[in-house]
């Protein structure tokens, strides 16, 4: 389960590299979550969850992330932040890619999905 999760992953960070984005890093892990990409947007830092289903018949793929997954994924990145400093003053942002699809998924990018409280 965990290859299939990592080829979506590669599929989302080609997307994001081709509309100019760069990787910073990949599955960072914290304490409490984990998150798949992160990416820098020109002066913004990209804290990025990949979501895929292979039908869209019970929703799309980032109706999956709830208020308690989101908690994880912001607490993850105040953890990355914090081991990044530098990093820590750019502006951040909080994407989803989501993938809708088996042979030619299709990829849907939201991005400011949600945003931190402060």
């Amino acid at each position: 389960m965990r290859r299939i999760g990592q080829q979506y992953e590669a599929i989302a960070e080609r997307y994001l590299r081709q509309q100019g984005l760069t990787r910073v890093e990949q599955n960072f892990n914290g304490p409490r979550g984990e998150i798949d990409l992160i990416m820098q947007d020109s002066d913004s830092l990209v804290f990025v969850e990949v979501r895929y289903r292979a039908s869209g018949d019970y929703g799309n793929a980032h109706e999956s992330i709830g208020h308690h997954k989101q908690q994880r994924i912001i607490h993850t990145a105040r953890y990355f932040l914090m081991k990044h400093p530098r990093l820590a003053l750019d502006p951040c942002r909080f994407d989803v890619i989501s993938m809708t699809g088996r042979w030619r998924p299709r990829i849907d990018w939201l991005k400011a999905a949600f945003e931190a409280n402060a």
